[in-house]
């Protein structure tokens, strides 16, 4: 993914690059690479304790042109600005308004992005600028542990956005609704959801699995049905489908669809999406079309959608 991620990014000799995410700071060490003795790389991380070892990595293999520091991304790092690069190996809760601003023209940036209100419901988008305005100029099926303003302990436990019920115990188990502002204020709709699901009344194994679930995970998003959920049961299985207050039906990634009834509303509905998906030859991401929009609610920066295009009928 990382050698994905910096061919997309195209770094030439001499760039100054923003990278937001240190990691152990390999990626860091291959941007340095990448810009040459020319050129600038600066890491910026929440967590302290991999700055300071990036740090130390970079001064034992005598790299100068590399320097971390230990800050919130989400804000680039303005001391440094403008970069002609910036990637992202996080997943922000939209696009920064800060980071098209520290971009020089011409400048491309590389980026996890939500396309849907839900946990994991993301894809990789190269970014252009154009008079201020950003550009889709390309993306792929993927994803990055959302955005943090502190360093986390365990980023595969439970994301910290989009979250609307957990269940403890046996295992860890989440569920996130894209029908939340409907729900009550108890969370008595996720709750049920997240239950029904725990406790299945119906389980069936999907006809066509193995699921190719990048693409199932787009498609359910550009279809923005407000019913729309994704879940994580018993620890590590994920799943994507609909639910309401009253019933739920997931398909999980081993392909396994759990229901709270044979006769569930939710399972019809998961069964007609899944259908459609199919008949859609379960599309590649060069079949939905990126749409950045501004948010109305919050003037820091742009949401991405995607809309699927359907085929054009083959001529007789």
């Amino acid at each position: 993914m990382i050698q994905r991620e910096l061919r997309s990014l195209d770094v030439p000799a001499g760039a100054r690059v923003l990278e937001v995410g240190t990691g152990s700071g390999y990626s860091g060490a291959l941007l340095a690479e990448l810009v040459g003795p020319d050129g600038i790389v600066v890491s910026v991380d929440v967590d302290e304790h991999l700055v300071g070892w990036a740090n130390l990595l970079h001064h034992q293999r005598g790299l100068t042109t590399v320097r971390c520091h230990h800050a919130d991304g989400m804000a680039g790092y303005p001391d440094e600005a403008p970069f002609d690069r910036i990637v992202a190996w996080c997943t922000p809760p939209r696009l920064p308004r800060s980071w098209i601003d520290q971009l020089t023209p011409g400048g491309r940036l590389v980026v996890c992005l939500p396309v849907a209100a839900l946990p994991s419901t993301t894809v990789i988008a190269t970014i252009t600028v154009d008079h201020g305005q950003p550009r889709v100029q390309a993306f792929t099926f993927g994803g990055y542990a959302q955005s943090t303003t502190s360093a986390v302990a365990d980023v595969h436990s439970v994301p910290p956005r989009w979250v609307d019920w957990c269940s403890p115990h046996p295992l860890l188990s989440w569920i996130a609704i894209a029908w939340r502002a409907d729900d009550d204020w108890l969370r008595t709709g996720a709750r049920t959801a997240l239950n029904l699901l725990l406790n299945p009344g119906h389980t069936e194994v999907y006809e066509h699995a193995p699921i190719d679930w990048r693409s199932w995970n787009a498609y359910t998003a550009a279809q923005a049905n407000p019913q729309l959920s994704t879940v994580s049961l018993h620890g590590d299985v994920h799943g994507i489908g609909h639910t309401t207050p009253v019933s739920a039906a997931v398909v999980q990634t081993d392909g396994v669809i759990l229901a709270d009834s044979p006769r569930s509303p939710s399972l019809h509905a998961l069964h007609g999406w899944l259908r459609q998906w199919e008949h859609a030859s379960r599309p590649t991401a060069d079949a939905f079309t990126p749409i950045l929009t501004a948010a109305d609610e919050d003037p820091s920066g742009w949401d991405l959608r995607i809309l699927h295009r359907p085929a054009r009928p083959r001529p007789l």
